[in-house]
C-alpha cells in the first residue's frame, strides 16, 4: 500500500494545549455480582479498571459471571467493564444483547490464551479485537474497535512514537468525501471535545498515519468499526496513555486460533470473525485447528486431545479458552505398555499422542 493510500485509509493528528484528565473509577465484575475488584495504589494505578494478569503458563484470567438488572445492555455492560460488544455477544448464546433482563446472568469472557508473539509491549490481535499490554511480568487485555474490510488494519511491527493528550482531528480527504457523498458536511478540523473522534488521548505509532485512541462512539469499541485505527474506550486509553513509554513496541497479528500450554493443560481459544457465524467460516477455522494441533505434535509428541473439546471450541467459535488435552507423563506412557499389540520385551512402544480425530 502507498503512503498516500495508507493516509486516505486512517485518521490524521495535530494536537493542542493539554487538557485536564478526568478519570471516573470503574467496576470489575466478580462472580454472580458486579463488585469491583481492588486497585493498585502506587504509580498513579488507582485509576486502573483493567486488572493485570498473572500468566499461568500461556493461560491468564478467570471467566467471570455478572447478574444483569432490567435496563442493562451489552453495550452498557461493556463501557462499563472494559469489555468488548461482540466478545459479550460470543460468549453468551442465545442472550439478548438488547434486553437481557432482569437478573440474568451472562459470562464475561476475561480469560485469555496469550497470542504467539513476544511478551512485551503491545500486541493487538485483529481476529479477537483486543489489545495485550504485556508489563511487570503480566498482562492487561483491553477491547478494541479495528479496521473493517474496506479500510482493514496493518499488520505490522511498529512502536510507539508519542503520546497526545486532547488530540485535534483533521480528517483525511476520503473520510470528508464519505460525508459529502451521504449528504453531510465534515470541516477540515474538530477540536478536542464530545465530538472529537479521537477521545481525549491517542498514541501515536510509526507505521504511518495510525493511532490508538479514543472515541465518541463508544459502541464501535470491540467491532470492525474504524478506517485503520484503533479505538479503546475513554477511560481506558487515558489509563494506558499514561503507562506506555516512547519506543514500546507494538505489533498487530491475525490470530483467531490460539493453543497454549498450561503446566500439563492443552487451551484452544478460537473467535469466529463476526456475530453470525457462516458455514465457510466454520470450515476455514477447522483447517486451522487442525493445522495448529498438527503443530502441537510435532513439538509436543507427548499429549493427548479430547476431539469432543475441541469440537465445541469450533464450533461455537466464541473466544472461550477451552482445556482440550493434557501432556502425559513419562509413567502414564509406560502403563501403557500393557494395551494389546504392545509387547515392551520386544522394544515395543506405547502409541504415540496426541490422537487427532481430523
Amino acid at each position: 500500500m502507498g503512503l498516500q493510500q495508507k493516509w486516505m485509509a486512517v485518521c490524521l493528528v495535530l494536537w493542542l494545549a493539554p487538557a485536564s484528565l478526568a478519570l471516573a473509577a470503574a467496576t470489575d465484575a466478580a462472580a454472580e455480582a458486579p463488585a469491583s475488584e481492588p486497585a493498585a495504589e502506587t504509580d498513579g494505578e488507582a485509576l486502573r479498571r483493567v486488572p493485570r494478569l498473572t500468566l499461568n503458563g500461556d493461560v491468564a484470567g478467570d471467566l467471570k459471571s455478572f447478574r444483569t438488572q432490567y435496563e442493562d445492555t451489552f453495550a452498557e455492560i461493556g463501557n462499563r467493564l472494559s469489555l468488548g460488544y461482540l466478545e459479550l455477544v460470543k460468549a453468551n448464546p442465545g442472550v439478548d444483547p438488547w434486553l437481557p433482563g432482569e437478573g440474568t446472568t451472562i459470562t464475561l469472557p476475561r480469560q485469555y490464551v496469550m497470542p504467539e508473539a513476544p511478551r512485551e509491549g503491545i500486541v493487538v490481535n485483529l481476529a479477537e479485537y483486543r489489545l495485550y499490554y504485556f508489563r511487570d511480568d503480566g498482562v492487561e487485555v483491553y477491547p478494541v474497535g479495528v479496521g473493517t474490510e474496506e479500510n482493514p488494519s496493518p499488520l505490522t511491527n511498529a512502536t510507539v512514537k508519542m503520546s497526545l493528550e486532547s488530540p485535534a482531528w483533521y480528517p483525511p480527504a476520503s473520510i470528508r468525501a464519505e460525508y459529502e457523498a451521504s449528504g453531510d458536511y465534515l470541516p477540515r478540523m474538530i477540536p478536542p471535545g464530545p465530538d472529537n473522534p479521537l477521545g481525549p488521548y491517542a498514541l501515536l505509532l510509526s507505521e504511518a498515519g495510525y493511532l490508538i485512541h479514543g472515541t465518541n462512539k463508544r459502541f464501535g469499541v470491540g467491532m470492525q468499526v474504524s478506517h485503520g485505527c484503533f479505538r479503546m474506550y475513554n477511560e481506558d486509553i487515558s489509563f494506558l496513555a499514561n503507562q506506555v513509554a516512547k519506543g514500546t513496541s507494538v505489533r498487530i497479528i491475525h490470530q483467531p486460533v490460539k493453543v497454549g500450554v498450561n503446566g500439563d493443560e492443552i487451551w484452544l481459544e478460537v473467535h469466529r470473525p463476526k456475530e453470525k457465524y457462516h458455514e465457510a467460516d466454520r470450515e476455514q477455522l477447522w483447517q486451522a485447528v487442525s493445522a495448529r494441533l498438527e503443530q502441537l505434535r510435532e513439538t509436543m509428541p507427548n499429549v493427548e486431545i479430547q476431539r469432543q473439546a475441541v469440537e465445541s471450541a469450533v464450533d461455537q467459535g466464541d473466544g472461550i479458552p477451552r482445556l482440550i488435552g493434557e501432556r502425559l507423563t513419562r509413567l502414564a506412557l509406560d502403563d501403557r505398555s500393557g494395551e494389546a499389540g504392545v509387547d515392551p520385551a520386544a522394544g515395543d512402544t506405547p502409541p504415540r499422542s496426541p490422537q487427532l480425530w481430523f
